[in-house]
């Protein structure tokens, strides 16, 4: 007979908001499970090696992770559980336009120097004209920092605190919550410029500027444009990052519990009592059952008796951003210009949208900046399409068929293009050579449709939130906040934590994060 374990909080997924949140709980006192279904933590950022070469699985950029206090909610965590993360940084990045190939960097000048050398003084004007616009709505989407934010009525005070600060900046409020295409439409005339930032747009949230909310671009302005602005790369990739979070999670208690699949969400009379796992073992929860899983596979394990329909409905119809392909490689880096930059933007063609299937594609070589990552004299690279592969065309296949491999074989050369863009020669330099695709992501990191999170648009409707209708089951992760990257997951981890935590404890914790 399989024994049932107890704890008070158990955690499904130890995806960044998932570890986040399962950190800070630790910290405050609670006992917490994470359960994780893969053999390495970390969901969608986690690494891995071959061959000596590590691989960043997820995100390559990061930013707010070096200096404190930091608006980065990641990086608020990490303050609060007392886990440094070392990083090196770095300013500049390439890009790979139709415009022409040429480096750019965080902070307003070096972009005002591009811009007059491809568009003139007038495109310059209008940027400038951007940044004073931005200015007051940056320091309004900041006003409240995350980790002040709680979902119960305890918010009063936490929150409370800044409400002066929130009540100066309600004028620039009221228009964080419509689009950022709504400001932009009001400044910026120039296309290039307005490309570019539909591209920005799209990599913060998966949509171009009609579907990104100005709260989400306000905040990026806020940390990208200040003065002495500088971009981070943690020392061990995102495997630093998750490596930070675990620590601060086992150090007070916790446990991680890998390869542990969560078959089902145990509810009683209205109330989460606990999991089942897929070996049939159960574990109670005393206090709290908290999803990491995306807003879809959450509702494949929390069984439609113990919902309304109409909840089930609702989040169910959650539209999904599309998936990634991506290309790892470990390659001979002999020869490599001195002053390669690590990271590379490439747009094949504007007139298709940033969003069209095959259109945009990014290159990080972070060895460059972190020998750490790769054996001597050679480099790891990681290239992916940002959310714009199409899940339909692979659905239904057998990843041992040969039509599997042929489509790899065609769908990838998008990326194999854009690296020769970079390095004319890569494929002749090749050691370790590995294509992921939407099933690589359905498989590994259990993600519905290989989908990288949800494509809500702003104005249009509510990200699904992190409270059900069952009491003591909350969601965290990219279905719950605003945005798919690592701040936003962050963010949703840090407040489902701080809602189960007392007051007295939020208090002492917002110490170590806000002036």
């Amino acid at each position: 007979m399989i024994k049932t374990a107890e704890t008070d909080v158990i955690i499904i997924g130890s995806g960044i908001g998932g570890l986040c949140c399962a950190s800070l709980l630790a910290h405050y006192g609670f006992e917490v499970t994470v359960c994780e279904s893969h053999s390495i933590p970390g969901g969608a950022a986690h690494s891995f090696e071959r061959n000596g070469f590590k691989f960043d699985s997820g995100p390559s950029l990061y930013s707010g992770l070096s200096y404190s206090p930091s608006p980065n909610p990641l990086k608020q965590v990490l303050d609060i559980i007392g886990e440094p993360l070392p990083c090196v940084t770095y300013d500049t990045w390439g890009c790979c336009l139709p415009e022409g190939d040429f480096p750019t960097s965080v902070g307003a000048n070096q972009f005002c120097d591009i811009l007059a050398k491809l568009r003139g003084p007038e495109a310059v004007k209008q940027w400038q004209e951007l940044q004073r616009v931005m200015s007051p709505l940056a320091k309004a989407a900041i006003a409240i920092p995350p980790a002040a934010i709680r979902f119960d009525w305890n918010a009063l005070f936490t929150v409370g605190r800044f409400a002066p600060a929130l009540i100066a900046q309600i004028p620039q409020v009221m228009k964080l919550t419509g689009s950022f295409s709504q400001i932009m439409d009001e400044v910026i005339t120039d296309p290039f410029i307005r490309n570019w930032l539909d591209l920005l747009c799209f990599l913060l949230s998966g949509l171009p500027a009609s579907g990104t909310s100005a709260a989400e671009m306000a905040f990026m302005f806020a940390d990208w444009y200040r003065p002495g602005v500088v971009l981070d790369y943690p020392i061990g990739g995102s495997g630093g990052l998750v490596d930070a979070l675990v620590r601060g999670l086992t150090k007070n208690g916790g446990k991680l519990q890998l390869n542990t699949h969560v078959d089902e969400i145990l509810v009683k009379n209205r109330r989460v009592i606990g999991i089942r796992l897929k070996n049939g073992q159960e574990i109670k929860a005393r206090t709290a059952v908290i999803s990491n899983a995306s807003v879809w596979d959450t509702l494949k394990i929390l069984p439609i008796r113990t919902i309304s329909q109409n909840f089930h409905h609702e989040r169910q119809k959650t539209p999904a951003c599309d998936s990634f392909l991506h290309l790892h490689l470990g390659i001979n880096g002999e020869g490599l210009p001195s002053d390669l930059p690590c990271h590379h933007i490439v747009v094949n063609d504007w007139e298709k949208g940033v969003n069209a299937s095959q259109n945009v594609v990014l290159v990080s070589i972070p060895s460059l900046i972190d020998p750490s990552l790769a054996p001597p004299q050679k480099q790891v690279i990681h290239v992916y399409t940002p959310g714009n592969e199409p899940y339909h065309l692979w659905e239904g296949m057998n990843r041992q068929s040969e039509e599997y491999q042929t489509l790899k074989e065609q769908r990838s050369q998008v990326m194999w293009q854009a690296l020769e863009r970079i390095i004319p020669d890569i494929r002749s330099r090749c050691e370790v050579t590995l294509v992921g695709t939407p099933l690589t992501h359905e498989r590994f990191l259990r993600r519905y449709r290989g989908s990288y999170g949800p494509a809500i648009e702003a104005g249009k409707a509510l990200f699904p939130g992190p409270t059900t209708p069952v009491e003591g089951l909350f969601c965290c992760g990219d279905s719950t906040f605003p945005g798919i990257g690592l701040p936003a997951v962050a963010a949703s981890g840090m407040m489902v934590a701080n809602t189960l935590a007392s007051v007295d404890q939020h208090w002492e914790a917002m110490k170590a994060v806000v002036n």
